[in-house]
């Protein structure tokens, strides 16, 4: 097992990190940006090194500052959270030559599942169900016209390297395709570096369905059920749950099985996500893999007892799975609500600034990730996310009400937040029945 480990990420997820690593007894090694001098992770760390300036090539993208920090502190491994350079195959590859354990997939897996295009081909080579679409990179809107035009409208158009929502538009006819096409690839070309793109059927009103992998370095893949992730806002996701109320036993476990088969196809070690898109006849289609934690695992952690971050540790330390397929049962329903410091009414506009008054909820059931405190200073240089708010309940109508609860005895004061939002979301009789789809925000709330 390793002696220390340094966490290359802020925030929520770099405490939750230095919390597993405090429970194995590993020494933590935290790095910071100069806005970061007086954050929560740098303050929780057995060890705290500035690396830089406050914007992210600076700090938390400049591999060479993270590496030498690492040597320096003498870190013999190197967690990325999610985010930054979480999916970054040059940052894994780097480590590797530098001796320092990734605690995640091989750089060549990273890069190849990264490649939207390549993921699909994979996929296809193994008998993955996969939304039609191209099978070759589209470089120009006169070729991807054509190639859309043999699909047919309409069509998603997707940025090859990319995620988060960016270098995607929706084309329905051949009179928008060349302009939302070039301003997919502009998005692609200034947040990926990469004009590769891609064009695939669009599915409409679908579910977003994820299912979350486990892999050791000896070909022993489980899966822990899915999460809903529907609830999104411009392919940001807002609520996650586990398990979904459009899946029964039967489609949970024919998902399952081949969200296995897809990780053992990409060659697969760490915890990682494979995101399925669900239609309206159950018929569902790979969309992704994730080679990182993400944002939304606590929701599969409450409903299985499992702790991801220290199986992520465990496998990366060479470890086999100590988890069979048969000993994973989900157990009751669990909910996410990532709380953002912006303002809805003003397009969700960031609202950093200084948390004047803070108090978070608790009791049964409750769990809070967060590394805000009141007196804290939310710098304007990163995500705007500062909380998630998870809940768990026996079922989904338990979970629910106790998610409305927690979030009413939210209060803070000082910025402006994402709360009624969310409150609105929840207590909506729409949500509140489970028929939900990725539209829902577009449909109810726009």
């Amino acid at each position: 097992m390793f002696q220390k480990i340094l966490i290359a990420n802020r925030g929520e997820i770099a405490v939750r990190i230095i919390r597993a690593c405090r429970e194995l007894g590993i020494t933590s090694v935290a790095v910071y940006s100069t806005a970061d001098k007086d954050a929560l992770h740098t303050q929780l760390a057995d060890e705290a090194i500035c690396i830089g300036k406050a914007a992210p090539a600076d700090s938390y993208l400049n591999m060479e500052r993270i590496l030498s920090a690492a040597i320096a502190s003498k870190a013999e491994a190197i967690h990325p959270g999610f985010g930054f350079l979480s999916e970054n195959a040059k940052f894994a590859q780097m480590c590797e030559q530098c001796h320092i354990a990734f605690i995640g997939p091989s750089a060549e897996v990273i890069r190849r599942m990264g490649n939207k295009q390549e993921a699909r081909n994979t996929m296809i080579n193994a008998k993955v169900p996969v939304v039609p679409g191209t099978k070759e990179a589209v470089y120009t809107a006169d070729y991807g016209l054509k190639l859309a035009e043999q699909i047919g409208f309409p069509v998603m158009i997707k940025a090859a390297s990319g995620g988060g929502g960016k270098g995607m538009r929706i084309s329905h006819s051949r009179e928008d395709f060349t302009e939302n096409f070039e301003v997919a690839q502009t998005e692609s070309v200034n947040g990926f570096a990469d004009d590769t793109m891609y064009i695939e059927k669009y599915i409409e009103d679908p579910r977003h369905i994820e299912f979350q992998i486990l892999a050791d370095k000896y070909g022993n893949v489980i899966s822990l059920g899915e999460r809903d992730c529907s609830i999104q806002r411009r392919h940001q996701k807002m609520v996650e749950e586990s398990p979904s109320a459009a899946l029964d036993d039967k489609l949970r476990a024919q998902m399952g099985e081949v969200a296995v088969r897809a990780a053992k196809a990409a060659n697969y070690e760490s915890a990682g996500t494979i995101e399925f898109l669900l239609d309206k006849n159950k018929k569902f289609y790979f969309m992704e893999m994730n080679t990182r934690i993400q944002v939304e695992h606590p929701v599969t952690e409450m409903v299985t007892g499992l702790d991801l971050i220290k199986e992520q540790i465990f496998i990366a330390a060479g470890e086999k799975l100590q988890w069979k397929q048969k000993d994973i049962h989900i157990t009751g329903h669990a909910i996410e609500c990532r709380l953002n410091a912006e303002n809805p009414a003003k397009n969700f506009m960031p609202c950093p600034g200084k948390i004047d008054y803070l108090h978070l909820p608790g009791g049964n059931g409750v769990r809070i990730d967060s590394a805000i405190y009141t007196g804290y200073t939310i710098p304007p240089n990163y995500d705007s996310m500062i909380a998630k708010i998870i809940v768990y309940g026996k079922d989904r109508q338990t979970a629910i009400d106790k998610m409305r609860s927690a979030l009413g005895e939210v209060n803070i004061d000082g910025i402006t937040t994402n709360l009624d939002y969310q409150y609105d979301i929840i207590t909506h009789p729409v949500f509140q029945s489970g028929n939900i789809t990725t539209s829902f925000i577009e449909n109810y709330f726009e």
